[in-house]
């Protein structure tokens, strides 16, 4: 039972690289947002960690992968991609779904939040289009990586653990779904005022 609850050196360096990520987008979120709402800064400070994490820790995945497998790499990020694959062991050979679905990510999605990153900035009218498009997306993808393997029986997720179930499994992931869904409703909300203030107008000119 004691050793489900460890933090070994590789689970506590893995997360100190994730801490990394979340701080210096953050950092540059919160300091493209001056001058914005509380609300608009924050979801820029996501939006660059969305990024950060796309690029750096998918992308690197992505070229392991294609390149030979997480597992007989060497690396930090190949540290990380490996502490991982101990909750999920897709992660640490080539599987080409997820490998596919990773592809998608980093290309699309990370263009996409860069995008809405300059969208949101510069306030252009695209913004919320931008927003929904990229959610949408990240729902998919999170649909895509699990909902198969629980389909067959989760063969390849180990849930023996807290640390693997509840912070790797459920906590990562589960970001890329409450965030998302979050922000849909934010859009949601918008263009409905949008809409109402237009109805307004146009009942005005009549």
């Amino acid at each position: 039972m004691g050793e489900r609850w460890a933090l070994g050196p590789a689970a506590g360096s893995s997360l100190l690289l994730c801490s990394a990520l979340l701080a210096a987008g953050c950092t540059l979120g919160l300091r493209l947002g001056r001058g914005r709402s509380a609300v608009e800064r924050w979801v820029l400070a996501w939006l660059c960690y969305d990024s950060l994490v796309h690029f750096v820790l998918e992308g690197a995945f992505v070229y392991l992968s294609i390149v030979g497998n997480v597992a007989d790499s060497q690396g930090l990020i190949a540290s990380l991609w490996k502490e991982y694959g101990k909750a999920d062991a897709r992660w640490l050979y080539f599987d080409p779904t997820i490998v596919s679905l990773e592809i998608l990510t980093v290309v699309l999605d990370g263009f996409l939040a860069l995008v809405l990153i300059y969208a949101i900035v510069k306030e252009k009218y695209y913004r919320h289009f931008v927003q929904i498009t990229l959610c949408v997306c990240e729902l998919y993808g999170c649909w895509m990586t699990f909902f198969p393997e629980w389909l067959v029986g989760s063969p390849n997720l180990n849930t023996n653990s807290w640390l693997y179930l509840w912070i790797y499994l459920v906590f990562f992931n589960g970001l890329w779904v409450l965030i998302p869904g979050l922000l849909l409703w934010q859009s949601w909300v918008e263009l409905k005022k949008r809409g109402h203030q237009e109805a307004s107008l146009a009942r005005k000119h009549k």
